[in-house]
This record gives C-alpha cells, structure tokens and sequence, in this order.
C-alpha cells in the first residue's frame, strides 16, 4: 500500500511537473478568458474605477514613501546578497532557485548530464560538458589511510577540508553505486558507507559488505581508508581488481538488457578503471614506474573515453620520472587539443620541455646583449603560456611559497592546483638544469600583476538588486522634487503599459455578442 501510494504521488508530481512546462500558456489563455467572461459578476470594471479613482485622490508623498521603501528594501536584499556571496561565493536567491525552485518546474541539473555522458563514451558531449567544469578531482590524489593520516598521526591535524571530503563523498556514490544496488545486499550496505561521514563506521561497513560478498567497492574504501601502507593498499587492490573484473564480464553481457542493466555495467566500468588506475600509482610509488606506466598505457587503450579520470596526467609525471621526454612529447601532442581542456600539468610540462632545450645554456647577461634565440624564444612563450593558464605555480617551483598536502579536488586555474601540480614536479624541473633559472628570470614578465584567478564574477541577483535600489532611489528623489512632472510622467506610462491590453479587450468585445455570459448560465 504504501509503495502504491508513493508510485501514485510521484505519478501526480510528474503529471503537474509536465502541465507546468508545456501547458502553462494554454492555462494563461483560459484564465484571461475566464476573467472576461466573468467581468460582469465580479465588477471587475466597476472595481477598476474604485481603484483608478483612489490612486487619483494619493498625494505625491505616498509615491515618495512608496518608491522609498521599494528602495529600502531592496537596498537591505543587496546587502544580505553580497554578505552571502562573500561568505558563500554564490548568491542565496540563484542557490534556491536551482536547488528547490527549478525542480518543482521541471528544471534539469546541468552537473548530471557530465558525469553520464562522459560513462557513457561520448566523447564529444563529456569533453563539451567536462570542459565547463571548474572543480576536478586530483587525478594524483594522495591515500588516505597510508599517506593523508601519516600528517594527521604527526600533527594531530587534519589535512583536508570538510568541503574536499564532501565532494569526494559525492564522486563515490557517483561512481560506485547505481540504482540496482538494493537488490544486492553488499551493493546495498556500501552504498549506505559512501554517504557515511564516520571513518571508522565507513570502514566498519566495507567489512560487514566483504561478510556477506567478494565487493569490489568494499576493498576500494579499505584500500583508500584503512591501509596504513602503499603495499597494504595494493594487496586490497588486486582483490579488488579480481572481484571487478568478475562483475564486469558479467554486466558486459547484460549490458543491452535494460536501462538497469546499462546503468549497472557503467557503474563496474567505473570501477574497473579507477581499481586499475590507483594500482598503476601504488607501482609508481613503490618504485615500479615502468610497471606503472605500462599499466596505464594498457588502461587508456582498454578506455580510451574514459577522459574524466585524466590517466594520461599520471602518465605523465610517471615518464618524467623515467625522463622519457620523447615519450612525454608524444602525450602532449595527443592531450594538449585546443578540443581538450587544459590543465596546468600538460601546459607547465609543455613548458618544461621547451625550458630543457635550452635552459642549460640560458644566461639573462647574454640573452639581453644578444637577443633571444628562436628556441629561447619558444621556451619564453611556452613559459608565458602556462602562468597565464595559472599564475600560481611559479611560486610553488621556486619555492617562495611552502607546499602543503595537495587536497582531493582541485579548482582549475587557482591556488590548488598549482600546490597539486608543484607538489608531484617540483622534483622533475630541479632535475632539468637549468629550467627553474630560466622560469624565475622570465615568468614575471607575463604579467604586471600577477592576477588572481579564478576571480568571482558578481551573481546576477546582486547586479539587479544594486540596479533595482538606485532606480526606486531615484524615483523617490525625482518624485519628492518634482510630484506634478512624475505625476504625469507616471499616467503616461501606465496608459502606454496598458494600451495593447485595452485594444485586445475592445477586440474581443466587438467580436464576441454581449449576450455570451448569459447564454453560458442558462447552459
């Protein structure tokens, strides 16, 4: 009974959710038409005379107290607006609008369709959607149990914000789960940890997940959360791979079944790639780097439309550490798309490249005696390049700024980024000689001031309150100096507003016989 009811709510939601957008003109039409028909029971006309004759008899201070407040008001909307937007970094009114309006009326959450897309394998519609994207996972995201906690054990401080771990948190149950996760009991209490804010009691439920199934995701969260070592982490891991593997193959087969089944093989997509991915950087970080590079080589073959988990950025550090720049070359000249978006990974490693053709020789006395050469000259330019994409990696390499733990989630073209990107390279443009020299004498000369990014552009709610104060401002001055001139000015403009409305209505009159409404109550 209670699921009927539900089912038939939901059925009653979407049934006015569909009126709301298709019907909403023909509803319009029909009330105008009612109001006509039924102008004479309800004096509307005579009602309209009363009201014209009372706004006749308001003396100018009325408008001035009018126009005041209006001005008043929104004044205090601008300000609560931009408190929150300097608190929050958005605006309130946008904020529920998106999150409690636009649902009621039909609307479609734009950050959806990326994530979808992109599982899907459409590359084109994921690189559209993903390159609008500001916030992304770090690709060379550190483990939690073996390397974030080795600070928090030393210090006693937690290393990531609540922010980071709530979009780690939303990733998760993005990738992990999927709608059918109910109908198996381990799928269904992992799908429980993923949203649980509790280390210990996540933890606590992978095990409960691994009691009564071999899943895949079970030894994700412990590989992530629990092992204290990169080698506890990676014995996880390949159980980990062997209980994917096995779900897979089998979701492969049903894939073309049903929307359920497609959802569920994207879900042990998901999970085969990002188990392979992380044991690619547990053979990076115990030394392995051709073994690790070979495994993501292998993965980007094996999904190659998969770009979300940007494989080809832990590819890269990895053949830098090989210091296989001709292999290096060949990436970038694969990733570095104008159709791409960009990252400061592929633009300073671009950067890097150009610097090592010549920043053994490079001496700035010479250079200004005699010019640059073509290759300086591109080297220059490449370095220009990426401090425009992000002009807050150079002080990281310099070491003018201290490094901390890079976070889970980075913001394009901001602060961590760079202490992400500066964090795992910094090693490999120390062993280019030369390199860091040429950047400290040139990246300054991209920009007067090093700017900001990414800077917050104003909310169109704080615009048009700020707007909407200054005009009642306005009108209120004007109509305290001048009442008599705004008084006309103020008629003008209401029979102008109210001119195509009374031709419709003298339209409608000489058209329709005067006689409808009784006809209708005799009917």
């Amino acid at each position: 009974m209670a699921e009927a009811g539900t089912g038939f709510l939901e059925q009653l939601k979407s049934c006015i959710v569909w009126s709301w957008t298709y019907l909403w003109t023909l509803w319009f039409f029909i009330m105008l038409f009612l109001v006509y028909i039924l102008r004479v029971p309800l004096k509307i006309n005579d009602n309209l005379t009363t009201v014209s004759m009372f706004l006749n008899t308001l003396t100018p201070k009325f408008y001035v107290a009018l126009t005041g407040t209006s001005s008043l008001i929104s004044g205090l909307i601008l300000i609560f607006e931009w408190w929150y937007f300097r608190k929050y970094g958005t605006s309130f009114i946008e904020q529920v609008s998106v999150s409690h309006l636009r649902p009621l009326l039909g609307g479609v959450d734009n950050s959806a369709p990326s994530t979808a897309s992109a599982a899907n394998g459409d590359a084109d519609s994921s690189r559209q959607s993903v390159s609008e994207c500001k916030v992304w996972r770090n690709p060379l995201n550190l483990f939690r149990g073996a390397e974030y906690n080795r600070y928090t054990w030393v210090t006693g401080r937690e290393p990531l914000t609540y922010y980071d771990m709530n979009l780690s948190a939303q990733d998760h149950q993005t990738f992990f789960t999927c709608d059918t996760d109910h109908l198996r009991p381990a799928d269904a209490i992992m799908q429980k940890a993923w949203r649980e804010r509790n280390p210990q009691a996540r933890i606590s439920a992978a095990h409960e997940a691994l009691e009564l199934n071999e899943c895949a995701t079970a030894y994700i969260l412990l590989a992530e959360e629990e092992a204290t070592t990169i080698v506890e982490a990676e014995k996880l891991f390949k159980q980990a791979l062997k209980a994917g593997e096995g779900c897979y193959r089998r979701s492969q087969q049903l894939q073309h079944h049903g929307a359920q089944y497609e959802a569920q093989h994207r879900r042990d997509t998901n999970v085969l790639v990002y188990i392979k991915r992380r044991l690619a950087m547990c053979a990076r970080k115990l030394g392995r780097t051709r073994e690790a590079v070979k495994m993501m080589r292998d993965l980007m073959k094996e999904f190659p439309l998969l770009s979300m988990f940007n494989i080809h950025e832990n590819l890269l550090e990895a053949l830098l550490e090989l210091q296989a720049y001709a292999d290096v070359q060949a990436v970038l000249a694969k990733y570095d798309d104008i159709s791409l978006p960009k990252s400061a990974t592929i633009c300073y490693t671009a950067a890097l490249l150009k610097a090592r053709a010549v920043s053994d020789k490079f001496s700035p006395e010479a250079a200004s005696r005699r010019g640059l050469s073509t290759a300086e000259m591109n080297a220059v330019e490449a370095i220009h390049r990426a401090v425009e994409f992000n002009p807050h990696v150079p002080k990281y390499l310099l070491e003018m700024k201290s490094l901390i733990l890079p976070p889970e989630h980075i913001l394009k073209r901001g602060d961590s980024e760079a202490i992400a990107y500066a964090f795992f390279h910094l090693q490999h443009w120390k062993r280019v000689e030369g390199a860091l020299n040429l950047l400290h004498c040139t990246w300054e000369g991209t920009f007067h001031e090093v700017s900001v990014y990414p800077k917050k552009e104003l909310p169109f709610f704080i615009l048009f309150t700020a707007g909407l104060c200054s005009f009642t401002a306005m009108l209120a001055l004007l109509t305290h100096q001048f009442p008599e001139l705004m008084g006309v000015f103020a008629k003008a403009f209401l029979s102008t507003l109210f001119a195509p409305l009374n031709f419709v209505m003298e339209k409608v009159e000489s058209i329709l016989p005067s006689s409808l409404w009784h006809q209708l109550t005799r009917i």
